[in-house]
């Protein structure tokens, strides 16, 4: 029995001793992980904060950068104490913005061995810029004649509903004397195989889909997919040649709210005024800001309006 007794005292000594790393493996699995779980909230509040601002920017006015930053900080984490630094003040001409957040998380074990909080932070880097390139999902293009003609001093400034009839039967003054701006095209482009799109990039010469037909690709479900949604559409600043050898060259793009649309055969959705042989597309041109990754956008390309927004880090 005393050899019991004198071992009691051994098994409370190994326990102290194996409490220690048993609190720093707690430390590592629950803190660490604590750390991490902060630190992508941090870094969720820094990526929305500097889209945001950078939306802001795209539309023409950024607004209020800090107060927006330390909103969209303040959304994404639930701890408290979490600040927005806004790094790279914006303009609507800079094309860049970054966003810093910063929080401290408070250790649960880690007091232990001396580590009572740590002190994180995360950044994020937006970016935008006119569209320079990309897949139109409508696969129409109009003269920049067009689209000064439909807006004010080259920007969109309203939201009134137009009627742009196609080139045959336009009001306007931007057509040739054959009606067209190029005699046998009617604005269509050439769309990409198996499908209705077509992928482009300012500076590209774009050849027509000639006659007044929708391309061969395009469906009913093709465009009953676009109504009422704002796209991007190409630009051209000259043209040439005729019927199939007809070509644009791309000036730009600009957003486009389509809110009807008339074309040869079934394709006819909320056009009253459109039928018979006054085929058009109904809608207005728009500021509009994509965070579509199908089109790149770029500091020096023509703005009409539209601008793409992306995270770069």
């Amino acid at each position: 029995m005393r050899r019991v007794a004198d071992e009691r005292g051994a098994v409370a000594v190994v326990v102290a001793l194996v409490m220690v790393p048993l609190i720093a493996f707690a430390a590592i699995s629950i803190d660490v992980a604590g750390m991490y779980w902060e630190a992508q909230q941090l870094q969720t509040g820094a990526d929305a904060g500097a889209l945001a601002i950078a939306q802001d920017c795209g539309r023409g006015a950024c607004g209020t950068p800090a107060q927006t930053a330390q909103a969209l900080a303040t959304a994404n984490d639930r701890s408290t104490g979490v600040t927005a630094t806004v790094l790279t003040p914006p303009t609507p001409t800079s094309g860049r913005v970054s966003v810093r957040t910063a929080g401290v998380r408070q250790h649960l074990f880690a007091p232990v061995l001396g580590f009572r909080s740590s002190a994180l932070q995360r950044q994020a880097t937006a970016a935008w810029g006119a569209p320079s390139g990309g897949t139109a999902v409508l696969p129409l293009a109009f003269s920049l004649c067009e689209f000064k003609a439909q807006t004010s001093s080259g920007l969109p400034t309203t939201t009134t509903e137009r009627t742009i009839y196609f080139t045959k039967s336009s009001t306007t003054t931007c057509t040739g004397p054959s009606g067209n701006v190029v005699p046998g095209g009617f604005g269509w482009l050439s769309v990409n195989a198996g499908g209705c799109r077509t992928t482009s990039a300012i500076g590209q010469t774009l050849y027509s889909s000639t006659g007044n037909s929708v391309p061969n690709g395009c469906t009913t479900a093709s465009f009953a997919a676009l109504q009422g949604r704002t796209v991007l559409l190409p630009i051209f600043d000259s043209a040439g040649d005729t019927g199939a050898s007809a070509f644009y060259h791309l000036q730009g793009y600009a957003a486009f709210q389509l809110t009807g649309y008339d074309f040869v055969g079934q394709y006819s959705w909320n056009a009253k005024g459109c039928k018979g042989s006054n085929h058009c597309i109904k809608g207005y041109f728009t500021r509009f800001v994509s965070l579509d990754e199908a089109f790149t956008y770029s500091a020096t390309a023509p703005a009409f309006g539209a601008a793409v927004v992306s995270l770069t880090s």
